[in-house]
This record gives structure tokens, sequence and C-alpha cells, in this order.
């Protein structure tokens, strides 16, 4: 009986990492651009009768301006206030009141998203209030204050109250010279409070405009008559006449290693990040990145688990992480170490496990494990209509294209052993790094 059981568990193991190849039915995405420049993008599902609404604009942390670090996110709080129509809030009634869920917005380094799902019934009504707040938002002294007082709220919450806020906070400081990346999304109290309503209001005639945005629709709704209610809405916003300011700067490549030590208080164990720079999301060598990412720290049974955390039981946690922008992103090996154990040992450890994937080919088994959990997360974030707007959106503002969602899968399928070890000798090399020590301030160096 235990043989027949080993053999039937090899069938269903060989089964499992070397799955045929998996064929994924496109999106069927409808694309126009309007007269005044917003983009729209819609897909159809009638699976359920609700339907998700999202606006993205092209603005992020990176826009920030000089001296008012946090700014974007800032103004993603504003958006919520009052209109020329709508009283503050009343778009979270428009959908919450009908059984919707509550609106929400996220900003980033390069983008603002506006999410929201509602009974598809009141689909025309959403359209009308994501066009009105894009032009008719009342940027006045009393939300403006208000709003900022919740924003320096959240940066003493994430930042300043969390043990390891400083630490995040650090490794994107240091990884950039001269990108405006090197301003995190949720800024400082300082620029906070050196901000005025002046600037707000400059920010959203010069950012919130239909030519630097795109409306994404997926859901149960008939095609023509959603194409009517775009056009009756958004169509009629006059396209601004100035130019749209973009980042322009490049950070060069790093060619020498970078090292400090950050203090904070109340760590309670020691950490370390050995970061670097990582190519653009839409560059072809970011499906073999992302592959690496999953063998490296892809849960309990990675790499670099099994390796500090299992058995050299020198960290509570060990992560690799590959972080995409439209511009350059961040690669970092992290290490928070176990009682006892000190930095150094995590860098060391850290060191070696990114050496052995250099020099040593991933296993087969590595390699479709890898695989099927990325293409596992992809198919799982295009179940719902929210999770497909999302997609879309992220996907246009990364790789300037939203049709490019329907590759993602073949380009993780298409990678290779040989793929896996070239982008890792290619992107980590000792003269790219940058090494950080987090420690408790009373124990730092």
């Amino acid at each position: 009986m235990r043989k027949i059981s080993a053999i039937l568990s090899l069938m269903i193991f060989a089964a499992l990492v070397v799955p045929a190849q998996l064929k994924i039915t496109p999106l069927s995405i409808k694309e126009r651009t309007l007269a005044n420049g917003l983009k729209v993008v819609s897909v159809q599902d009638s699976s359920s009768p609700a339907v998700a609404v999202q606006v993205w604009y092209n603005v992020g942390s990176k826009n920030d301006p000089v001296g008012r670090s946090g700014f974007a996110h800032l103004f993603e709080h504003l958006m919520f206030k009052s209109t020329k129509n709508m009283k503050s809030e009343m778009i979270d009634r428009i959908t919450e009141d009908v059984g919707g869920e509550g609106s929400n917005a996220s900003t980033s380094d390069d983008f603002t998203d506006y999410i929201d799902v509602v009974p598809s019934n009141n689909l025309e009504a959403l359209i009308w209030a994501e066009a009105d707040r894009m032009v008719n938002l009342n940027v006045d002294e009393a939300n403006f204050k208000s709003e900022r007082a919740v924003v320096e709220e959240e940066f003493r919450q994430s930042v300043l109250a969390q043990p390891y806020g400083r630490f995040g906070e650090a490794i994107q400081q240091q990884m950039f010279d001269v990108h405006p990346y090197k301003r995190t999304t949720i800024g400082s109290i300082e620029d906070l409070d050196a901000a005025t309503n002046a600037d707000a209001q400059k920010f959203y005639k010069t950012f919130y405009r239909p030519d630097n945005a795109m409306l994404v629709v997926v859901g149960d709704f008939d095609q023509a008559q959603f194409d009517g209610w775009v056009d009756k809405y958004f169509n009629k916003i006059t396209k601004p006449s100035g130019a749209i300011p973009r980042v322009t700067v490049t950070e060069p490549a790093r060619t020498k290693e970078k090292r400090l030590v950050v203090k904070a208080p109340n760590v309670p164990l020691p950490a370390v990040s050995i970061g670097y720079l990582a190519p653009t999301a839409k560059d072809k060598d970011s499906a073999a990145l992302s592959v690496a990412e999953a063998v490296l720290s892809g849960g309990e049974s990675s790499r670099l688990y099994q390796e500090l955390v299992y058995k050299q039981q020198i960290a509570q946690e060990a992560n690799f992480s590959f972080g995409t922008n439209a511009d350059k992103g961040v690669m970092n090996f992290t290490a928070t170490m176990a009682s006892g154990k000190t930095v150094e040992q995590g860098e060391k450890s850290l060191l070696a496990e990114l050496k052995k994937i250099q020099e040593s080919p991933i296993s087969a088994q590595e390699l479709e494990k890898a695989k099927n959990t990325i293409i596992a997360n992809n198919i799982r974030r295009l179940e719902t209509n929210k999770g497909k707007t999302f997609a879309l959106g992220y996907t246009w503002i990364m790789q300037g294209d939203p049709t490019l969602i329907n590759e993602q899968v073949k380009q993780i399928q298409a990678v290779t052993v040989a793929d896996v070890q070239r982008v890792m000798k290619k992107y980590f090399t000792d003269n790219n790094r940058v090494v950080i020590y987090y420690e408790n301030e009373e124990s730092a160096k």
C-alpha cells in the first residue's frame, strides 16, 4: 500500500508541477478616446448585476511639487470633498446607500485611482459624479486644512508609530539619488505643513484633466447606453490648453555600493535591506524577475524562508521583493533578525542566497511552481469586476497600453530557467547595491 501511495503521490506531484500550457481567454476590451483626450476602456461581464468604475489619473507622488512631498496623496483626500453639485462625501452616498462598496482611492509613485462598485442600474449616477469632481471640485481653505490634518495623522500612525515604519521609508529615500521617487508617497509633516490651498488649486488645474485620465468600467451594462452616458457627462468637459508637466529625470545607474545605518525608536529586532534598482514595468526582463521573486520569497517553501528562517534560524522573516514603477523600480532583499542575531549575519546569508541563484540554475520544479503561483494570482485577480478594472488601469499607467493585460500570462509562461539566472546576474552586482542596517536607536552603531 505504501508503494502504491508513493507512486500516486509522484503522479499527482508531476501533474501539478508540469501542467499543460494554460490557455487564458483574453478580456474583450473596448477602447476609445474622447475629443478632450479622456481614454475610455470598458469590458462587459453580465455574470452579476454589478459594475466596477475606476478613474485613473496619470499623477502620483513623483509629481509632488518640490518641498511638498505627500501632496498627491493629500489631494486624493480632497477629491472626496464637495463639488459644485455635490456635498462632501456625497459620492459615498451614491455608492454605499444603493448597496455598493464605499468609494475609495489610492495614490502611488505613478498614479492616483478612484474606485467604485455599484449595482449596474446606478452606473449613470456614478459616471455623472466622477465627471463632476473632475472639473467642479471645491478646493477651499476649510477642506484643505481638514484633509491635511487627516494625512498628517496617517503619517504618524503608519510611519512614526510603527516599529518598522521608518525602515520602508528609508529604503525608498536611499534608493534614488535624483529621481523624485525618492520622495515617499506619504510625505512628511514638515512638507505638508508648508503646503497651501493655493498649491492645491494649482495641482488640481495642472493634473486633474480629461487628457490625463482614463475611465475604466467593467461589469453588467449595455455598451451603447454606457457610451451615451460617457458622451453626455465627460465629453462636455473642455480639454485645457496648457501642457501637462512630466517627470523627465532619469535615475543614473549606481556604480558604487552605498551603506548606512538607520536608527529608530522601539525597534524590537534589527533588520537589514540590500536594495537594487529594478527595470521599468514594461521591460522584457520583468517576467523573469517576477519568477525569481516567487522562487526566493514565495511562502514558507521559498529559498529565503527555508534557509534563513527554518535552517539557519537567524531571521524571523526573510524576503525578496521586485517592485516595478513606470520608471525604474526597487528590488530588495530584507531580513528581520531573530533574537540575538545580527544584521551582519543577515546580510551575509542574503548575499549567499543571491550568489546561489546567480551561479546555479533553479530547478525545473522551482520554475513551474513559481509560474503556477504567479499565473494563479493573476487569474484570481481577474475574477472580479473590481480586479479587472484595477488591472486595466495599472497596466495603462505602467506599460502605456491597457490591452497588454492579455499578454501577461503568456509572458510568464515563456520564462525559462536560463532567463531567471540571466536576470539575476544582470541586475545584482556588488557595486550597485544599497545596504541599510535598521536598528533600535539605543543599540545602533
